[in-house]
């Protein structure tokens, strides 16, 4: 039975109810590989809520509002292991219009873990620094964070690792320069890449003891998604695969020239640009919020777009966005 029709399924009885939410139903579906992999999205509006996405049945499935006393969480880092979802730090994206204060925080050390089992949100051991628009990635099941800010003029070099089973953190080898920009990271092979905004070096980490190295690759800027262990990037009004040191135009992504602000994202064998909005031009000043999903096939001899339903409560600049497998 899919994952969407658990709740239903709760409803028959006590009994089929502790089956649905006990473990051993989740072990066994493990073993005969009915696995399945969803998209997690969190937007602008409305506030703090998420999203998942069922490519299988093309359908929305909302979450509870996530319970952080931060107003308009963003800036926060996101990923999924051990099928639940995290989110990690951030700050306001609330701004009083008055003082431009951030809503008295700008980053924050909260991470909450969302158990799409039991469907609820629980708080976790808090990261050793508050940080936002920082790096955080997966890599073997640890969750890894490096760089961003404390503050809205103080960037950071250090990094450290969660251990969701033992819910610690440990402060794990300093990246070599914060550059004094915000930076995202990416697992590719088994390594990971921390990229700062408009800069050509990147910070790769290949094993924790040995710490990170830094290396020109010459990557294109842009939105990036790995898809089955590749990397593709949209750039200038393409979707571009970028090998090491070379880079091969897989296909046109001129329709998004206009639209900012979107996720861009790799679930199985295909590329998903999820909402953002249609900013101003000097025809028409109005901006629109977007709830859109555009999906590229690139796993095929002929990468095609088409459209996906559009999210059914969230809208807008796309805070969070992961893939969620269970």
């Amino acid at each position: 039975v899919p994952f969407y029709l658990y709740p239903k399924l709760e409803l028959v009885s006590r009994s089929w109810r502790a089956a649905i939410r006990g473990s051993e139903l989740f072990k066994a579906r493990q073993e005969v590989g009915s696995a399945e992999e969803l998209l997690c999205v969190c937007a602008y509006d409305p506030e703090n809520l998420w999203q998942m996405y069922d490519p299988l049945r093309d359908l929305w499935i909302t979450l509870p509002v996530l319970p952080s006393k931060v107003r308009h969480l963003a800036y926060f880092g996101v990923v999924s292991t051990g099928g639940k979802l995290y989110v990690l730090g951030g700050g306001s994206d609330d701004v009083d219009p008055l003082t431009g204060d951030q809503d008295g925080s700008f980053a924050t050390d909260e991470v909450w873990s969302y158990d799409p089992i039991m469907r609820r949100w629980a708080q976790r051991a808090s990261m050793v620094l508050p940080r936002a628009m920082f790096a955080c990635c997966v890599s073997k099941g640890k969750i890894i964070v490096a760089g961003g800010f404390t503050s809205c003029r103080k960037s950071i070099s250090q990094a450290e690792m969660y251990d969701p089973e033992k819910d610690v953190w440990i402060p794990i080898p300093d990246l070599h320069r914060t550059h004094n920009s915000a930076c995202s990271g990416l697992v590719i092979g088994g390594k990971v890449y921390v990229l700062h905004k408009g800069l050509s070096t990147v910070q790769v980490l290949d094993h924790i003891g040995s710490g990170w190295t830094v290396e020109d690759y010459g990557w294109l800027q842009g939105p990036m998604a790995v898809v089955q262990g590749a990397l593709y990037v949209m750039s200038h009004g393409l979707i571009v695969k970028q090998e090491k040191e070379v880079s091969k135009v897989v296909i046109s992504a001129s329709e998004f020239r206009r639209r900012i602000g979107f996720a861009m994202t790799g679930l199985r064998d295909e590329i998903y640009v999820i909402g953002g909005v249609i900013g101003p031009d000097r025809f028409n000043w109005d901006i629109k919020p977007m709830s859109d999903v555009d999906i590229l096939t690139v796993g095929g001899n002929r990468p095609t777009w088409r459209q996906a339903a559009s999210m059914t409560k969230c809208r807008g600049t796309i805070f969070g966005c992961t893939q969620l497998r269970i």
